[in-house]
Parts: C-alpha cells; structure tokens; sequence
C-alpha cells in the first residue's frame, strides 16, 4: 500500500502571548475574529488539522485564555473542511459529559470533530478549581481510563464501567457521532513523553503527540509505542510531531529570528514555566517525564519546537519534513511567530516541496527503506 501522504496542524493561538515566551513582536492573536480567519487560511494553505490549546488560568506568559472545546466548536463552524481537535484534562471533564458535547459538535461540523486527553502539567488549575492533583503515573491511568470510557461510549449501546477513576452504570449516548469504516468515533489524540505516556497511547490511543525531538529522540518513542501496540495487540497509533516553523527566503534570516527570540525570552515565565514541568514529570517512575531534559532555549517554545529543527528555508524544511516521515512521523504540529503571514508562506513556499520529495519516496512495500541521516 503507498505511503499516506503527510498531514499538518496547526496550535491554535486560542491562548495570550502566542507560541513563544519571548517579547519579540509576535503579530499572532488569542481573539476570535483573528483565528476565524486564521482557520480558513490554514484549511486553504494545505493544513488537515487545528489544535486547540486548553489552560483554565493567567500562567507563564498567557494571561487570557478562551476555553478549547468552545473555541474549537466556533472554528468548525467557520470552516468547511479543517478538523479541530479540543485539548481537555481528565479530572476537570467526565467523560460522559465530554462524549456528549462531542457528538453535538461532530454531528454540527460535519464529522470534523477530535480531540486531546492530555493529563495535566499545571497543578496550579487542579488545585485552583479543588481537584486533587495526582502523581505523574496516576494521572496516566486516569487518563487511559478516560479514553476507554469516552470510546465506549462513542460507539457502545449501553457503557458500563467500574473503575478506579469514573463510574458508568447503563449510561447510553444517543445520538452517536457520526461514524465512517475509516472512522468509527472521532479520533481521539493524546499526548506525553514519558514512559507511562508511551505505553498508554500505544494500548489505547488512535495518535500520540510528541513535544518537539531530533530525529534520534523521534525513533526512540516509535520504538517504545509501538512495542506497546504490539503487547496490546492492536495497530500502533499514528505519530504527530510538535514544531516550531520558522521559514524565510534564507537560511542567515532564520537563524536571526530564532536567535532574537531566545534573546528576548520572558526570562521569569520560562523559568517559572520550566519549574512547574519539571516538578509534574519529576515523579516519573523512571525520570523520563516530559521537559526533564529542556534547556532554558528549548522551553521558550514551551512544547520543545525548537528541537524538531524545521528552521531555515524552505527547501531545507521540506527535507527535514521528509525525513521525519521516512522515520515514521505522520504528522506536524505547527506553531509559528506570525501566524497569518506564515501559515500562508507554509503553505505557497514549503508544502508543494514536501509533496514533490514524498511522491519521490520509494514505495515503502516495494522498496527498502533509505539510510536516515544521524
């Protein structure tokens, strides 16, 4: 079967203070009216997917928040074939509440809606709204049983469920989403990197998002998802990378952007930011939460988007893109400093390259894959 071609999302800037902690002019905004129109830019410069970001309270840079399941519903109704992918927390949603609003809203786009368990990093909104805050291992077996009761609902008559965390007795959810054989509920992505997170997704995830990683970091992960998959018995998710775009005509002007946005990183909200992180992975069983291994320029894109190294001129992102997809990434999480200027730049200067270099990759059931570069 030929390789699926690459698909692209984008963050969502649904959040103040845009995708990188830094004063640099970032002519990005969090209102409703900039990211309507943002939505049907990106649906019509090539992009499948958008993410909406979800944070309840002013941290760290991003003072003002819009609430992701809402704001995710208004960017589906404004766009005709974008899907929107709602981040939300296990422990703040039950998932018969979220299974419901997201049938609403599938049946409202048109089948377009997704969304992101994500288990939580800023204890801070637990805390805040009197939730417990869990260790780091405990919010994963929440999370995962999150997605086991929020699939059994999508697609069950009737859920019944007694586990540690939620409780289902005869529940039934009517009407269901819609469904298609290639999509049987909307899809559901979850993110993390540690241990537990790539043990999780590959039992019961359909995509796992990874923060930004070089090409070694990227095979690691695929190695322990898929491993897991195979234990479980079920197909692999597929793989989103996280990245950060910054794509000019030279290569001299990338690299001064991306050095004048280190240099004029907010210094007391990355180092903020990078204390509570690394606090929430910090009680990993085994020391491999995410962020433990962020440098102070990493988290001035708070999701490591600087490490996927997509900085440089077309033509070299292009290449790079590629040779994520040979390792097996399917698709890219994008952020970027100036959203409508680049998203359109992304999608008139970059994205015809990476179409021409995939439809000169080998067939993968024909062919033997290529050395990837170190």
């Amino acid at each position: 079967m030929p390789a699926q071609p690459l698909q692209f999302a984008y963050w969502v800037p649904n959040v103040s203070g845009g995708l990188v902690t830094s004063r640099i002019e970032q002519r990005t905004d969090w209102g409703y009216d900039y990211n309507r129109e943002l939505a049907v830019l990106a649906e019509n410069n090539g992009f499948d997917y958008a993410l909406s970001q979800v944070r309840y309270m002013a941290s760290y840079g991003a003072e003002y928040q819009h609430e992701s399941t809402a704001f995710s519903l208004a960017l589906l109704l404004a766009t005709q074939r974008l899907k929107v992918i709602a981040a939300v927390h296990p422990g703040l949603w039950h998932p018969g509440v979220l299974a419901k609003f997201g049938a609403t809203a599938d049946h409202l786009s048109g089948g377009r809606f997704a969304v992101n368990v994500v288990s939580g990093w800023f204890k801070g909104e637990f805390t805040a709204l009197g939730e417990p805050w869990l260790e780091h291992d405990e919010r994963y077996r929440r999370a995962e049983e999150f997605i086991r009761a929020l699939r059994q609902i999508w697609t069950e008559d009737h859920t019944e469920l007694a586990g540690d965390f939620y409780r289902l007795r005869d529940f039934t959810l009517k009407p269901k989403p819609l469904t298609s054989a290639e999509r049987p509920h909307p899809e559901i992505f979850q993110g993390g990197n540690s241990t537990a997170a790539r043990a999780m997704a590959g039992r019961v995830s359909d995509w796992y998002f990874s923060n930004g990683k070089d090409f070694a970091g990227v095979t690691e992960q695929l190695t322990d998802v898929h491993r897991s998959a195979a234990d479980a018995g079920r197909t692999p998710p597929k793989f989103g990378l996280n990245a950060f775009v910054v794509a000019r005509d030279t290569e001299a002007e990338a690299r001064a952007t991306l050095r004048e946005i280190i240099a004029r990183a907010d210094t007391e909200a990355v180092e903020g930011f990078g204390a509570a992180v690394r606090q929430a992975g910090r009680s990993t069983a085994d020391g491999k939460g995410m962020w433990q291994d962020s440098t102070f320029e990493d988290l001035v894109q708070y999701n490591d988007g600087f490490r996927t190294g997509l900085i440089g001129t077309p033509e070299q992102i292009a290449d790079r893109i590629v040779t994520y997809k040979r390792l097996g990434v399917d698709l890219f999480l994008l952020g970027f400093l100036h959203y409508h200027e680049e998203v359109a730049y992304f999608g008139s200067r970059v994205l015809p390259l990476v179409r021409e270099r995939e439809a000169a990759l080998p067939d993968p059931d024909s062919a033997p894959t290529a050395p990837v570069p170190a």
